[in-house]
């Protein structure tokens, strides 16, 4: 019997659907991570955002066209969320965020069956891993509360994994994996017995042979212990994805972010003090409630002096059961006016960033229309022609920019 996980939105999810097929994997069915024929899909889904529900219900009629007579599940945020969306498309058992890692037990199962959010992390099969990069979760919920975001209302308060865990997942992964990338839904508040952790654990992790990358973090952790500590860890990459929503303060009040933008600049000044040729990208929301145009312009003129290498951008959506689903809303089409703006900025600043590198580190991890591509130690995407194999790491020079990254040629 074939079983399909189909993973929709973040990296956790990803980690945890590549977590769920290691358990049948293990209990003797044949397994696959893509949209394909199989006798039974799970469907591990998304509730960011409005368009995520719609992408998570749509995924069961996409299923249906491989196998109209397939049992399908479904698990994470959008189960969690409104269990009723899916009622009446044929599904065998709806469940929500906890208790995903048991669904090969429950086979027998029908209906709807959201168990309670747990209170300490729970712990899922090491996942299959098949990429040179692999996804190392170490922490799930969050207790931020930001006004806009539903993810603390689906996924729980905050907690951490244990460090002998992690590690023995790492000394089990193949060899041929080169990169491990930390993440967690707020990986910046992992803690070791309810002290911040997470420096300490990046060091531990060093010893391993493997390169390291952080996943989405969080302003409050860039502090100089943090970062110089960082800075001497020989597997590290530098790449910072920092969430910043707006650079405007009244902004960042209603929107309960805990830090103003002048501290966040000065966060990526550190950074960049030990890391001069880090990738630092960030997140942007547009159109947030009652965000006016001089609002909106202390957000640019905030980006364009901090020079983050990547922007990130989105239109704000209303997501109903937040606080800022409360508060008035701006109009679309101002919002995707502004997105433009934000759009050319981008591209000004990837070209800026890319330009201040010259000899790049790169991971060899899949071919692409005739080229090998990888990512740089600090997230450059990069092309090149040559006699390589997946999981070689190549030290190269950029020649020119090309689609979405650089080409390159290899530097002795």
């Amino acid at each position: 019997m074939k079983v399909a996980v189909v993973s929709l939105g973040c990296k956790v999810n990803k980690y945890e659907s590549d977590s769920i097929l290691q358990n049948y994997f293990e209990n003797g069915y044949e397994i696959t991570d893509k949209l394909e024929e199989a006798d039974v899909y799970i469907i591990n889904t998304c509730a960011v955002t409005n368009e995520a529900e719609k992408k998570s219900r749509q995924m069961v009629a996409r299923c249906r066209k491989y196998n109209p007579d397939a049992t399908i599940y479904i698990c994470g945020c959008a189960g969690q969320k409104n269990p009723k969306q899916f009622e009446g498309k044929g599904i065998q058992l709806i469940k929500g965020v906890a208790g995903k890692q048991n669904l090969y037990k429950e086979k027998e199962e029908k209906g709807v069956k959201v168990d309670e959010l747990p209170l300490s992390y729970q712990k899922m099969a090491f996942p299959c891993q098949s990429r040179t990069r692999a996804y190392l979760k170490v922490q799930d919920g969050c207790n931020n509360f930001c006004t806009y975001c539903i993810i603390p209302y689906l996924r729980g308060r905050s907690r951490s994994r244990s460090v002998e865990d992690i590690l023995q997942e790492v000394q089990n992964l193949p060899e041929d994996i080169k990169e491990i990338v930390v993440v967690g839904i707020n990986v910046s508040d992992y803690k070791i017995d309810g002290k911040k952790g997470l420096i300490d654990l990046l060091e531990e992790l060093d010893k391993f042979d493997k390169r390291i990358r952080l996943g989405s973090m969080e302003d409050g952790i860039i502090d100089e212990d943090f970062v110089s500590r960082l800075s001497k860890l020989k597997n590290f990459c530098p790449q910072f994805h920092m969430s910043l929503q707006s650079g405007c303060d009244t902004v960042l009040k209603r929107m309960n972010r805990h830090y103003k933008a002048e501290q966040f600049a000065e966060s990526v000044r550190l950074i960049r003090k030990y890391f001069p040729k880090a990738g630092v990208t960030t997140d942007v929301i547009v159109g947030f409630p009652g965000e006016t145009d001089e609002e909106f312009e202390e957000t640019r003129k905030f980006i364009e002096k901090v020079k983050f290498s990547a922007l990130h951008i989105f239109q704000y959506s209303h997501r109903e059961g937040t606080v800022a689903s409360r508060m008035t809303d701006v109009a679309p089409e101002i919002k995707k006016k502004r997105a433009k703006v934000l759009e050319k900025l981008n591209e000004k600043l990837e070209n800026e960033f890319i330009s201040q590198n010259d000899v790049l580190s790169v991971l060899i991890e899949e071919q692409e229309n005739g080229y090998w591509v990888g990512h740089s130690k600090n997230f450059i995407k990069c092309y090149i022609m040559g006699q390589y194999k997946v999981g070689d790491i190549v030290n190269v020079k950029i020649t020119k920019k090309y689609l979405d990254g650089v080409l390159v040629e290899k530097f002795n």
